[in-house]
């Protein structure tokens, strides 16, 4: 059910319930972080590997400090920044957080989301919510309250409606588990502003483990749509059929090979912002139209391009 009735998803979520939750990142399936049974049904809901740990929320990072947590000064620089905002961090967890949530990691990931509806829900609660993606596991993450329901059905209890996300990628995970901080995974807040406040420049995790991730995002394959989608480096698209079987995602300008009904422009003002709060509406409206390839060309490298472009390689098959 999809509503925006607050004190009655608090309710569930006390009560052990999953509840899908707005964020201005994407919505997430958000549990009860300090109930193992509760995050259990996350992971089985989504079919989410057990390997990959979740992220949890609250309302400031000062309330941190209620489940052990500490919060190193180099994050506690950016939260003043940042916080609440599409940025994730990676600390030294506590004997609070239940290890399911970190995965067996000695770190765990939290954030401060900056959504007026989630932040009085989080204030009503008196523990943190663990809350992936409100997806199945490596599909198309949601930016609408139907996006979760056209994924879900009444698998979930209750979907708390925040209307469409206005960022549209996932946080930006910083980590601080060794002495120089490290971008884990590219996302809604763009490296340079961070490395600003850092005042360093920030090494970006290469590192796609499909085993034993330290953080949420660092999967090979992820973010995925059902149509195989190509990264269009200099590709002969004649090759690939019918050009009226081919859909395409633009930044400003079409394609001028394949029909413009079948194209998608993020962005006609050249605004990287709003090409990636696009993004992902933009890949499901294409999966709709069951096209045989989905080509995507690459972003300008700066910015949210970064983020779109590992979120499209994620997505991309290969020939």
């Amino acid at each position: 059910m999809i509503g925006a009735d607050v004190p009655y998803a608090a309710s569930l979520l006390k009560a052990g319930k999953l509840v899908a939750i707005p964020t201005e990142t994407v919505y997430g399936l958000a549990a009860n972080a300090l109930d193992e049974k509760a995050v259990q049904a996350i992971y089985l809901a989504k079919g989410r590997p057990q390997f990959n740990p979740l992220i949890i929320h609250t309302n400031s990072i000062e309330r941190l400090q209620e489940w052990g947590l500490k919060v190193p000064e180099q994050a506690i620089k950016l939260a003043n920044a940042f916080s609440p905002g599409p940025i994730s961090f990676v600390i030294p967890t506590s004997n609070a957080i239940p290890e399911i949530v970190t995965a067996g990691h000695a770190f765990v990931a939290v954030r401060i989301p900056n959504h007026p509806v989630c932040l009085e829900l989080l204030s009503m609660l008196p523990f943190p919510l663990a809350a992936p993606s409100a997806n199945k596991s490596g599909c198309i993450s949601p930016t609408t309250a139907q996006h979760v329901a056209d994924q879900f059905g009444t698998q979930i209890p209750y979907i708390l409606d925040g209307g469409a996300c206005h960022i549209g990628l996932e946080s930006s995970i910083v980590s601080f588990a060794n002495t120089n901080p490290q971008l884990l995974r590219l996302g809604g807040l763009a490296k340079e502003s961070i490395e600003k406040v850092l005042d360093c420049e920030l090494s970006i995790s290469h590192i796609q483990n499909n085993e034993n991730p330290q953080s949420p995002g660092l999967l090979s394959r992820h973010y995925a749509p059902q149509t195989p989608l190509l990264l269009d480096l200099d590709l002969e698209v004649n090759q690939l059929g019918n050009m009226h079987q081919l859909g395409c995602i633009r930044f400003q300008h079409l394609h001028p090979d394949i029909p413009p009904e079948n194209q998608y422009i993020l962005s006609e003002m050249g605004s990287l912002d709003e090409a990636a709060q696009h993004l992902f509406m933009a890949m499901r409206l294409a999966d709709s139209r069951n096209f045989k390839y989905l080509l995507a060309e690459i972003f300008p490298a700066h910015g949210l391009g970064l983020a779109i472009n590992d979120r499209l390689k994620r997505a991309s098959i290969q020939l």
